[in-house]
């Protein structure tokens, strides 16, 4: 499976990088109830870290933003979401040779996105420490720094907002942006792999199971 098709089903969520529960059956070849219902049957392996239900909120937006949600406008069920270790620990229930594949694929491209930011951060410390070195000597030094910057910005995550608020912009992987469905912004997402080289991309709680 392409990498870049996974990375297009990772989220940004209350902070964590997840996974939707029909994504990942999708890619595992069953049915989501079944998955669902295979977690159910193991559900100490599965902490609110591992996975959590989405609010009306989050999956009305991610419908919004994403085209291929519109299937499930009318779901009776909320979706789960998947954590880095709650997709790794999948693997241990489903027990089927093409899960374990799956989730070897989808491991390397979690740590793909680790690297892709340890590595922007890293980028961005150097030229911090540059521009402390030669910034104060040249005025078009100083604004090739601020071009530099521009073109390395990264939206920061917001943190987790209380009952009633809403979730700005934020970016890894595609994200949340309930602010966009006020405002009309066709445009509230951006893959992983853009957003950290800062270029534009015009692609886009009850623990119950169903």
């Amino acid at each position: 499976m392409p990498i870049e098709i996974i990375q297009s089903k990772i989220y940004l969520i209350r902070g964590h990088k997840v996974m939707l529960d029909q994504d990942l059956a999708q890619m595992y070849g069953v049915l989501t109830k079944n998955l669902n219902k295979a977690v159910h049957r193991n559900m100490d392996r599965f902490p609110e870290d591992f996975m959590f239900r989405l609010s009306k909120e989050e999956y009305d937006s991610l419908r919004f933003q994403f085209g291929t949600l519109k299937r499930g406008q009318h779901v009776k069920y909320l979706p789960f979401v998947f954590t880095e270790q709650g997709v790794a620990m999948l693997s241990s229930v489903l027990k089927s040779k093409r899960a374990v594949q799956v989730n070897i694929q989808i491991m390397r491209v979690f740590l793909r996105l680790k690297e892709m930011i340890l590595s922007h951060k890293d980028l961005a410390r150097k030229i911090e420490d540059l521009e402390r070195k030669f910034g104060d000597h040249d005025e078009k030094i100083i604004h090739i720094f601020d071009a530099i910057r521009r073109l390395m910005a990264v939206p920061e995550p917001r943190q987790e907002l209380g009952p009633g608020d809403s979730y700005k912009r934020t970016k890894i992987g595609f994200v949340v942006d309930c602010h966009s469905r006020a405002s009309g912004n066709p445009h509230a997402k951006q893959p992983v792999s853009q957003l950290i080289t800062g270029q534009k991309s015009k692609q886009a709680a009850g623990r119950t199971i169903r």
